[in-house]
């Protein structure tokens, strides 16, 4: 196995995240902060750390094939959160709570186990901020360029020509990361002025745009978008969370070449659409003509909390407006749903994702077909087009690791102390990289500061299990792959 590469790529991740440390500095040294040392002390150990990496793995063969790029992906998401924690662990937070926020801020989870967001130093709060947003766009091109290479949970029916990654280091991804990243930019300036706009001030819009456009959701406050200074901004924050949830590769089709067509002919859209406004209406239809006393002023103060709020856990952003988990038994259940759904396959959300749930449902309907008629041929597509069979057996594993992952860390949590709704809830938040869960310990209206160690360290891994598809990390963890 060719490690020189690898150990070149996380060289260069180390120091570019090591730079992103600079304007966190810069902003806590504006403000006369007592803490802005921290991220210069955090730049200057990242960055000589990941200089001297990138200079002693340079030169000699750089190509790669398909064991390194598995191992090159599972070593980023595991070392850029470790050391995107620095910061946190020099300001003084505990060594498993800087793990957690970290991961939690680069899988876009947006869970937190900090407390007093009003007043906290602005640097941590753009660190954080710069993690959603750095995660975003990493989570989309390794969703449109690395996993439909290595044939990951059915990504490869998403699988594009140029991001051919078996040859020189890299070749092909970068050319990918620029189109992605410029579409990424350019939503992003959207959403940030669109904030603007809508009242917030300059570093509230800067902060909450990267965690809206990456699906992040870390707040600057500890009442997240129930603060009275986010609130007029929620209908910019339904729209943005919204496009989060898309395939970024057809976002970049329509902002770039201005085709609409391949987003309107995808399938993923279609559901994705249907699911958000079938649960949302739901909630709203149920809330006007059973709950007494009722919860909302009116049914369009009711339909915009629930369309936020729905949108904001099936994309996994985790923005919270309300204490949506004290609704009631049938909305509770509904968001423990969206919680699993997911967005769309190559987005920045989480979750199981449109293409599986409609592969596997298509799937089960051809088993019960096949059951009543033994001889017909009852082959499953999708987009128009038969699934193969290595694609359907590699949606199927997925889903398999998704379900009993989501079930070992759900007995792991309720075996920390956790009571079965926030044991379920946060194990279903975590590994779909939701945000919140419900209940009491873990709900929109609480942190996750409360959990123990243990319990900490159980959703952090279950995190990086979630954001890498599962099937990415187990194929590393096997034995064969060691052996070659």
């Amino acid at each position: 196995m060719q490690l020189r590469p690898i150990l070149l790529a996380l060289g260069i991740m180390t120091v570019l995240l090591a730079g992103a440390m600079i304007p966190c500095a810069l902003l806590d040294l504006a403000d006369g902060s007592e803490d802005a040392h921290v991220f210069w002390f955090s730049a200057f150990v990242s960055g000589l750390v990941g200089g001297l990496v990138w200079v002693l793995a340079r030169g000699g063969d750089n190509r790669i094939g398909q064991r390194e790029t598995f191992l090159l992906t599972v070593s980023i998401w595991v070392l850029v959160p470790a050391v995107a924690a620095i910061p946190f662990i020099v300001s003084g937070i505990p060594v498993s709570d800087a793990m957690f926020e970290a991961v939690s801020g680069l899988t876009t989870t947006g869970a937190t186990v900090l407390s007093g967001l009003d007043n906290m130093p602005r640097g941590l709060l753009l660190w954080r901020g710069v993690l959603n947003w750095i995660g975003g766009i990493g989570i989309i091109v390794t969703a449109i360029a690395i996993l439909p290479q290595l044939r990951v949970g059915g990504m490869q029916l998403f699988s594009m020509e140029s991001s051919d990654i078996s040859g020189k280091f890299l070749p092909r991804v970068t050319d990918i990361a620029a189109y992605l990243g410029l579409t990424y930019l350019i939503i992003s300036s959207a959403c940030a002025l669109s904030y603007s706009l809508s009242g917030m001030n300059w570093f509230d819009a800067i902060v909450h745009m990267m965690s809206t456009v990456s699906a992040g959701g870390f707040a600057n406050y500890d009442a997240s978008f129930g603060h009275e200074n986010l609130r007029q901004a929620m209908p910019a924050a339904i729209f943005f969370m919204m496009v989060a949830g898309l395939p970024f590769s057809l976002l970049a089709m329509l902002i770039l070449q201005g085709r609409i067509k391949p987003m309107l002919k995808d399938p993923q859209p279609r559901l994705y659409f249907m699911l958000l406004f079938g649960f949302s209406a739901t909630i709203v239809v149920w809330h006007e003509a059973v709950v007494e006393p009722p919860i909302f002023n009116h049914i369009w103060h009711g339909a915009t909390e629930t369309w936020f709020n729905i949108v904001s856990v099936m994309t996994g952003t985790g923005y919270a407006s309300a204490p949506y988990d004290t609704w009631g038994q049938p909305a509770i259940i509904i968001f423990l749903l969206a919680t699993f759904m997911g967005g769309c396959a190559g987005s920045a959300s989480c979750g199981m994702k449109m293409f599986r749930l409609e592969i596997t449902a298509k799937a089960l309907i051809a088993w019960s077909q096949r059951m009543v008629q033994p001889h017909r041929r009852t082959p499953v597509r999708y987009a128009g087009k038969p699934v193969d069979e290595e694609t359907l057996q590699s949606v199927m594993v997925f889903m398999f690791l998704y379900l009993v992952t989501f079930m070992v860390v759900a007995a792991l949590l309720s075996y920390s102390g956790l009571d079965s709704l926030s044991a379920i809830s946060a194990s279903a938040t975590m590994v779909s990289n939701v945000g919140p869960g419900l209940g009491p310990d873990v709900g929109p209206s609480s942190n996750f500061a409360a959990l123990t160690d243990f319990a900490k360290w159980v959703c952090t891994a279950a995190m990086l299990l979630g954001r890498l598809e599962f099937v990415a990390v187990f194929v590393v963890l096997t034995g064969r792959f060691w052996r070659g």
